[in-house]
């Protein structure tokens, strides 16, 4: 391993590791309301996915939150919370390793947070969306204007604290107990076939299984077979385009490379 993959495992692990001693604590709520919020537009998202409306996104200063709609398809709706979050906090951390990837990421946070201000937002969302829009916003300026590396830092952390926090959403309200309220047990609802413990079990090892490959992700785009790359072209490697049509995309042997790079360097 390099010194920035050296780097960014210590600093991953460190995250970690905060947010699970501070998890509970009012220094890590605005934190935990971002999460929530993550959760609601995950729903929102698959909703408009499948040609539902949004009426609504609010976020409670008790860490829940409601997204009304109509229409759309429900069974891809509801489970979109739990799972979107996860998606997110992968996201995240898989962009965290370069200055452009993370202020993509960063950018897009912010550009949704304000976009989902159009919806009926209550009070206490409206907070800390502006709260969130602001504070990043002024990461991307230091990050290209003053100081760098800041951005990957944050959206690091953002990663790491959003998948760690669903993770723990997750065990707590649908694999410990059974919440008659909660995602889950609308998903059983909709599948009998499937108790809501054994729905929450699917998303807790979707959401481990979401960090661990955005964690692998952003260690590839560091490795030294990608110094020199984009972030697309370095995960894909080389395509070459056979006019025979025997193969239409064949691979070469450049992510393969990228990998051991991982762990032979």
């Amino acid at each position: 391993m390099n010194e920035s993959q050296i780097a960014f495992s210590v600093l991953y692990l460190a995250y970690v590791a905060v947010t699970l001693f501070f998890h509970n604590t009012i220094i890590l709520y605005p934190f935990r309301l971002l999460t929530t919020f993550l959760h609601e537009i995950s729903h929102a998202l698959a909703c408009w996915l499948t040609c539902g409306k949004v009426i609504a996104i609010r976020v409670f200063e008790n860490e829940g939150g409601v997204t009304q709609y109509i229409g759309g398809c429900r069974i891809a709706i509801i489970p979109a919370g739990y799972v979107g979050s996860a998606i997110w906090g992968s996201f995240f951390v898989m962009l965290s390793g370069g200055q452009k990837t993370a202020t993509g990421a960063a950018a897009l946070l912010v550009v949704i947070l304000l976009v989902s201000l159009c919806y009926a937002p209550n009070r206490t969302m409206i907070k800390i969306n502006l709260f969130y829009a602001v504070l990043t916003s002024i990461f991307i300026y230091l990050e290209w204007m003053v100081f760098s590396p800041i951005l990957n830092y944050i959206v690091l952390w953002y990663g790491v604290f959003v998948n760690v926090h669903a993770i723990y959403d997750t065990y707590q309200d649908t694999i410990r107990r059974t919440v008659q309220r909660s995602d889950a047990y609308a998903c059983y609802e909709q599948c009998p076939c499937c108790m809501p413990k054994c729905v929450g079990i699917q998303w807790g090892i979707l959401n481990i299984s979401l960090q661990i490959l955005g964690a692998w992700i952003a260690l590839v785009q560091m490795s030294d077979g990608c110094e020199n790359k984009g972030w697309w072209e370095c995960m894909a490697g080389d395509f070459a385009w056979d006019f025979n049509g025997d193969e239409i995309w064949r691979w070469k042997d450049d992510a393969m490379h990228n990998v051991e790079d991982l762990f032979n360097n």
